[in-house]
């Protein structure tokens, strides 16, 4: 896994290198030097036992859903959302914290739970109101993005954990009918505002649909091979808009073409895979539903990520996992890794090989 994973990292460094004009800062350097920093917090991560895991779980999610609430209090906002807290010696945001935080304590509440009140009220109630609590607090802010994340990652672990799947059925025909509701009455202007572009972006391309737009053509001008290394005139004529973060992948694809995108997807599907073997061969429920969420955590930042740039899916504003730059992305994923590589850990001290 680490091999191929050091090789995206080094081509997203790459991409951010010409991303900011031929220059190490402030984009390329920080995101290698983040990089093995996060790998050197995973891979101390390796070395907890699972009892000390499973302990802190609670703990985890209590102290983050109380720096959520001191975002509230004491954030400051940036970029018109308040999602951030500084805590003296760090800017923090929580949010980021909560997607694998999310993981964690619902794998500790299923592997608690006996098998018997699996398909009943006490194995739902409790776990919407671990996932709701953080979702509503991240949506305060306002952030779509991370509060969908949060979600998924809860709900993919409530799934793996053998819930009905009439729950989920019922659940997903009940937010049907509460969609538009949430669209007039929830969600912000800006947020309605990025449905309707990405429905029709050619109806306003140079306003609400500029970004999508623009993304589409970065990727369709480069073609098989791409532009070249550096010759990418959308980002480098200030056309494609946040080409170092949310829109990195366009950025690649204008400069090394459909190859370069593949690239991206074989790592992507090699580390998710190897991920996903992990959870398989654990051979406890706790360490199957934790590495199993982990796995669904880094799946979601890249789908909706690459779904977003092509088009397939509303701006969200999530990066592209160990290619944008930014480190609450980059700790948030390796902390993900770092689950899994503590639960193969796990799992060779038992004796059992991860599969493949």
């Amino acid at each position: 896994m680490l091999l191929p994973l050091i090789l995206l990292v080094c081509f997203g460094a790459t991409v951010l290198y010409s991303a900011a004009g031929g220059h190490l800062q402030p984009y390329s350097l920080s995101h290698v030097m983040r990089f093995f920093i996060f790998l050197a917090m995973a891979s101390v991560m390796a070395l907890f036992n699972k009892e000390v895991v499973r302990f802190v779980a609670y703990p985890a999610y209590a102290l983050i859903l109380l720096l959520l609430l001191g975002v509230e209090l004491l954030g400051f906002v940036g970029g018109g959302s308040q999602r951030w807290i500084n805590l003296g010696f760090i800017v923090l945001q929580p949010s980021e914290l909560m997607k694998p935080a999310i993981v964690l304590v619902l794998a500790r509440f299923y592997s608690d739970l006996p098998s018997g009140m699996v398909p009943t009220w006490r194995s739902i109630v409790p776990a919407g109101v671990l996932i709701g609590l953080p979702v509503a607090l991240v949506m305060l802010q306002p952030d779509l993005g991370t509060g969908l994340a949060i979600a998924f990652g809860g709900l993919v672990v409530m799934f793996l954990a053998g819930l009905p799947l009439r729950w989920f059925l019922s659940g997903a025909a009940a937010a049907a009918v509460a969609a538009p509701l949430a669209f007039f009455f929830l969600l912000h202007d800006y947020q309605r505002n990025r449905v309707f572009v990405f429905l029709d972006p050619e109806s306003d391309p140079l306003g609400t649909g500029y970004h999508i737009t623009q993304s589409k053509i970065a990727i369709g001008s480069g073609g098989l091979f791409g532009k070249g290394f550096g010759e990418g005139s959308q980002s480098h004529l200030n056309y494609l808009p946040e080409p170092h973060t949310d829109f990195v992948f366009a950025t690649m694809a204008e400069e090394w073409g459909l190859l370069g995108g593949l690239f991206v997807l074989g790592v992507f599907f090699l580390v998710l895979r190897w991920g996903w073997r992990v959870a398989l061969a654990s051979e406890d429920r706790f360490s199957r539903l934790l590495g199993g969420g982990m796995v669904a955590t880094v799946f979601f930042y890249a789908a909706i990520n690459l779904s977003m740039v092509m088009g397939l899916a509303p701006v969200v504003g999530i990066p592209l996992p160990f290619m944008s730059h930014g480190g609450s992305s980059m700790m948030t994923n390796m902390i993900c890794l770092g689950s899994l590589m503590m639960i193969n850990r796990w799992n060779v001290r038992s004796g059992r090989r991860t599969l493949g």
